[in-house]
């Protein structure tokens, strides 16, 4: 049975956590044949702005008129670049455990499946308007993103309505794993991916959101506290409910129809939904 995100934060040791998860999924990140420029023949594909001409198949481009690069089996050639949403809405808490946490053990597991098939990897941040890299690419960049992950601490918020992040702008083949509530107020949020989305980079968005965030199920009066603003708002939970239920709705399904684009995908889970199963979905329905 797969572990509780409440399990694993009882660990209070995030490396363990990750190893946890990523021992029960016995599936990487991507298949485990890998295309690249190794020596073993194993398919053609279309050739790609950037892909390296000394790859074309020339004599084939002679009898075709198609230009088609030749690829083989060979070591993963992806960077992954993990994104952790820092803004103090990831400090949410449902029962004992925050969102942060969640995210925490999330990438931290994406990480090691990431490592056990060589991928090279990287760390940043989003806090205040601002893009941190906590972890470069290069030796030892496993270790050093789980104690990046571990350190980090979520306040402020997030407000950035033109993001421009030259660290992304690389035209190579990468992943960026994101971790986020993906709650905005304006279009922050999908500014940022329409920023970064290029054809040779998959963007895998993690929504991480409470059951209350979507049931709402809360009886009585209660003291809301924006948790990036610091706002608070005293409400009746009964006379709010059902609007409150609606307008969550109407923004999920209007973030899944804007999050439509090629090569993104939107995963949503809940505090409550084990990690192992999340991860799992996704890859199995990457895989489709």
């Amino acid at each position: 049975m797969p572990h509780l995100a409440t399990d694993l934060v009882k660990l209070n040791n995030l490396q363990l956590a990750g190893k946890v998860v990523s021992d029960e999924l016995w599936l990487g990140i991507h298949g485990s044949r890998r295309s690249g420029a190794g020596t073993e023949f194993e398919q053609y594909r279309h050739y790609e702005p950037g892909d390296d001409p000394k790859r074309i198949d020339w004599k084939l481009y002679a009898r075709t008129g198609k230009h088609q690069v030749r690829e083989s089996a060979t070591e993963s050639s992806l960077h992954i670049r993990f994104l952790l949403d820092l803004s103090g809405s990831m400090n949410y808490t449902e029962g004992s455990t925050s969102r942060l946490q969640y995210a925490q053990i999330l990438l931290a597991s994406l990480a090691y499946l990431g490592y056990r098939q060589g991928d090279a990897m990287s760390l940043y941040s989003l806090q205040n308007g601002e893009l941190q890299t906590l972890v470069n690419e290069g030796k030892q960049a496993f270790q050093k993103v789980l104690f990046g992950l571990e350190k980090a601490e979520a306040s402020g918020e997030w407000r950035n309505d033109s993001a421009a992040f030259p660290e992304f702008y690389a035209r190579r083949k990468e992943m960026l794993v994101m971790a986020t509530d993906f709650l905005q107020v304006n279009e922050e949020w999908l500014n940022l991916i329409k920023s970064v989305a290029n054809p040779h980079r998959e963007i895998v968005i993690f929504q991480i959101l409470g059951d209350q965030e979507i049931d709402f199920t809360l009886k009585g009066f209660f003291r809301f506290k924006d948790l990036e603003t610091g706002r608070e708002v005293e409400l009746d939970a009964d006379s709010v409910r059902e609007t409150f239920r609606q307008n969550a709705a109407r923004y999920l399904e209007n973030l899944d129809e804007a999050l439509r684009m090629p090569h993104v995908h939107l995963i949503r889970a809940r505090l409550s939904d084990p990690i192992a199963v999340v991860i799992r979905n996704f890859l199995a329905k990457r895989k489709v």
